[in-house]
């Protein structure tokens, strides 16, 4: 049996567990049978572009490479360039080539990398100067036309400095994409904790299943009578989707304390490949 605390000390998407997916331990007679309840997008990608992700190929590349490599008409090398260029020293010319280049670049997934990129790079340790110079580039993603892109952007601000992007994160709760609210309501979540109940209350109503979920797994982190009750609601209303009331139900059982203190989020890399969201058709990070 699956620990009931591990989503707060383990990963922190129940959806990781194939004993959670719905229709797991069913046998459906058919296709006609099966139910496909979230937003599954198939795409058309070469297997040469689903390999972008795999830097082993520019792994001896100098960082002047992987500037000329951004520039590539080859959209497999831009990418993969994107990608490397964020384990890089912040040096001004990659954060220039990144900003210049890379997020101008008409390619979403380059974008979307580019902006990940800008998160490592001005994230824990990075100077003053360098956290400013991407976080600026950053918040002007937010209104990218690619919701992946605008999710990526939400992420970099929070590696980079949530607090003082606390203002951006709030408004972003009225993104028209679940990816991009959900994000913000998890950084938000690590900023105010307790505070946020009147936020996660209203997001357990938003219209994407995805938010009510995450909704009510961060609903587990707040020791208050209305977040219990809510969650009871979830778990017991059979109009919504096996995966939400199972993540309200498994949220009851959870000590609200101890789920702040070890709570990570889902906004760090190593939670970035989840069952339907690739690197290349994802993020954000849950």
């Amino acid at each position: 049996m699956r620990d009931p605390e591990e989503a707060t000390d383990g990963p922190t998407d129940p959806r990781v567990h194939p004993e959670q997916s719905p229709g797991f331990g069913e046998e459906p007679k058919g296709l006609e049978d099966i139910e496909v309840s979230r937003d599954v997008t198939l795409g058309e990608a070469t297997p040469r572009e689903l390999q972008a992700t795999d830097l082993g190929p520019v792994a001896e590349h100098s960082a002047v490479d992987l500037i000329e490599d951004l520039a590539s008409s080859d959209v497999v090398e831009r990418r993969r360039a994107a990608l490397a260029l964020g384990e890089e020293r912040p040096a001004e010319g990659v954060l220039d080539a990144l900003i210049e280049i890379g997020l101008a670049d008409e390619d979403s997934d380059v974008r979307q990398f580019t902006v990940e990129s800008l998160g490592n790079l001005a994230g824990d340790g990075a100077s003053e100067e360098t956290s400013e110079h991407a976080g600026k580039a950053a918040r002007q993603m937010l209104a990218d036309k690619d919701p992946w892109v605008r999710a990526e952007a939400t992420v970099a601000l929070d590696r980079i400095d949530r607090t003082a992007y606390e203002e951006y994160l709030e408004a972003l709760l009225e993104d028209d994409h679940h990816a991009v609210r959900r994000n913000a309501a998890i950084s938000l979540f690590k900023i105010r904790g307790e505070d946020t109940l009147e936020t996660m209350l209203d997001l357990s109503y938003d219209d994407s299943e995805r938010m009510r979920e995450w909704a009510a797994h961060l609903l587990a982190g707040i020791d208050d009578e209305r977040a219990e009750q809510r969650l009871e609601e979830i778990a017991a209303n059979k109009d919504e989707p096996k995966v939400v009331r199972s993540t309200a139900a498994r949220s009851l059982d959870i000590d609200a304390g101890k789920f702040r203190r070890q709570f990570t989020g889902g906004l760090e890399n190593d939670s970035a490949d989840l069952p339907g969201e690739s690197r290349l058709n994802r993020r954000p990070d849950l």
